[in-house]
């Protein structure tokens, strides 16, 4: 896979404090959902994370790392029953802003995934639309979630 097809990253503007911003973005899998931000199940076992949601299933993620309210970041392994499977890095990162803050995702490794060449770019594919979904998604969650506190 050519790796111009390896890196997504995406950013926007959140009228809602850092620390709003980080309850959300510091939940593993917070953004597989169907278009609506929902609370999700999810299963702890030491790093990992096994995430479900009523309408896609199962997710596993390994914590990274978790540098509140600034950085948190996840592996997404492609097979969510094998938590040494192929995986992406998923990055946020929170910065001040004149009106809230910045939300920044990145997610990398698409090109290293254990998968055919056309399932890693459709993978890519996917996500590069989804991420775009998903940060507009947290944007009016959050300020939302701000209007009724």
């Amino acid at each position: 896979m050519d790796t111009e097809f390896d890196r997504i990253e995406r950013e926007i503007t959140i009228d809602a404090p850092a620390e709003r911003v980080w309850s959300l973005v510091s939940e593993p899998g917070w953004f597989g959902n169907n278009r609506e931000i929902t609370a999700h199940r999810i299963e702890r076992d030491g790093d990992m994370s096994y995430v479900y949601d009523p309408t896609h299933g199962k997710f596993a993620f390994r914590t990274v790392a978790l540098d509140e309210p600034h950085y948190a970041a996840f592996r997404w392994h492609i097979d969510a029953d094998d938590p040494n499977s192929s995986s992406t890095l998923i990055e946020f990162w929170v910065t001040p802003a004149d009106s809230g803050v910045v939300l920044k995702v990145a997610e990398s490794g698409f090109a290293s995934l254990s998968e055919p060449e056309v399932n890693r770019r459709a993978r890519y594919d996917d996500h590069t639309e989804g991420w775009t979904i998903e940060l507009e998604l947290a944007r009016d969650h959050l300020a939302e979630a701000g209007a009724r506190a």
